[in-house]
């Protein structure tokens, strides 16, 4: 069985890449003069998660409604702390991400949601019932991949690049040197300039004390970093940055000679 500290890294670091994408952009939330706060991130996910029930009660037929409650479901729930009221909103967000692949059992979006949502409550549970969520994860994610590979910046390979990394390996549960070095490499390859991407292959390459393909990938990180702050900014991106710019800073301080 997936360990639940272990599975709530691989759940918790692919959502705050993902959980904004396709939402609105609010320049200025988060800046240098304005450092981006726990608070503020939990203010945005409550609205996030309330204009995004409102749309799906207007539109309960519509899978891009449905799947979008799973998102914001999923993006509120890691910024709370009190289990029972985490366990009914990802229970909400599972349940509208299912609705949506009934809706739609075509489009990578619902999956994908589906397993993100499934596997955070798997880490809630940290029980013998989180093994077959785990399974259900690895499936939905599988089944996002063979839809749409470039969904979410390359969503699909990354997460199971980090269930595959994270996870204890066989008999105990799914993790695989060789698979996630197969999804996170493929991840980065398909979305290159997008910082969790390789953020995840270097930490992948730090772990695994590979030192050349580290050095390139902090060399890649380098250089896409400031393009990546200015494309990728406003609400939508401010709790991303706040995981990724300590991780970067960490890569860089163990990888030095």
């Amino acid at each position: 069985m997936v360990q639940g500290a272990r599975l709530h890294r691989a759940i918790l670091l692919t959502g705050l890449a993902f959980a904004a994408g396709g939402g609105g952009v609010n320049r200025g939330f988060a800046s240098d003069d304005n450092p981006a706060d726990p608070l503020q991130f939990r203010t945005h996910a409550e609205q996030s998660l309330a204009a995004a029930q409102k749309l799906y009660a207007a539109e309960p037929t519509n899978s891009v409604a449905a799947w979008q409650v799973g998102r914001a479901s999923f993006e509120l729930v890691t910024v709370l702390g009190e289990p029972k009221e985490m366990e009914k909103i990802i229970n909400e967000g599972i349940a509208a991400s299912r609705v949506s692949v009934a809706l739609e059992p075509t489009a990578a979006a619902g999956h994908y949601y589906l397993a993100i949502t499934v596997g955070k409550l798997a880490d809630l549970k940290r029980n013998l019932a989180a093994y077959g969520m785990v399974k259900e994860v690895e499936r939905e994610f599988h089944k996002a991949r063979e839809l749409d590979e470039q969904f979410c910046y390359a969503g699909p390979d990354r997460s199971l690049g980090l269930l595959y990394l994270e996870a204890p390996g066989w008999p105990l549960s799914v993790g695989s040197r060789s698979k996630a070095r197969k999804h996170l490499e493929r991840a980065a390859e398909l979305a290159p300039d997008f910082p969790e991407n390789r953020l995840t292959l270097a930490e992948a390459y730090l772990k695994w004390h590979d030192k050349k393909p580290l050095a390139r990938e902090l060399g890649a990180l380098e250089t896409l970093w400031p393009v990546a702050h200015t494309n990728l900014a406003g609400a939508d991106w401010a709790a991303a940055w706040s995981d990724w710019q300590p991780r970067f800073d960490r890569l860089r301080e163990k990888a030095r000679p």
